[in-house]
């Protein structure tokens, strides 16, 4: 088989309606959209989540929960996660994203105790658990807070 060979399987393809050709082709006229009305005119039809009339389902279910547009969001990284940087590196926000460890940094990371740390490690990042902070300190690196 070559590549000018391929072709879909048989039946797996239809043509396109050929609209407004005609009578004969049982698509002219108005091609197939009736006789005036909403859905007959160019763009028509109702909007998105439209139920003819009825109380759409958006504003028949109650309203649940708060979102506080002035709370802080931190990236996070597990104490595990910074086995893969050197001893004595000063591991900092711009460096963890360029590891990957975190996609963005919004208002700062918070390291937290997951996993084990070997590696002497000067971190330098918004927030800490106390359970990362003493796994840092424990194998003599610096948990420092910007």
């Amino acid at each position: 088989m070559k590549l000018h060979e391929l072709q879909p399987a048989f039946g797996s393809t239809t043509a396109p309606k050929r609209l407004g050709r005609g009578v004969g082709s049982g698509l002219g006229k108005t091609s197939g959209k009736g006789h005036k009305g909403a859905r007959a005119r160019s763009g028509g039809g109702p909007r998105p989540g439209f139920e003819g009339g009825q109380m759409p389902l958006t504003r028949r279910l109650p309203k649940r929960g708060f979102t506080n547009i002035y709370a802080k969001v931190y990236e996070t990284v597990n104490v595990g996660s910074l086995e893969i940087f050197e001893n004595d590196t000063v591991v900092t926000e711009a460096l963890l994203v360029e590891a990957g460890l975190v996609k963005q940094v919004k208002d700062g990371v918070k390291v937290l105790g997951g996993g084990e740390l070997t590696k002497k490690l000067n971190v330098q990042v918004t927030k800490y658990t106390q359970s990362a902070k003493e796994k840092i300190e424990a194998v003599g690196g610096k948990a420092e807070v910007i």
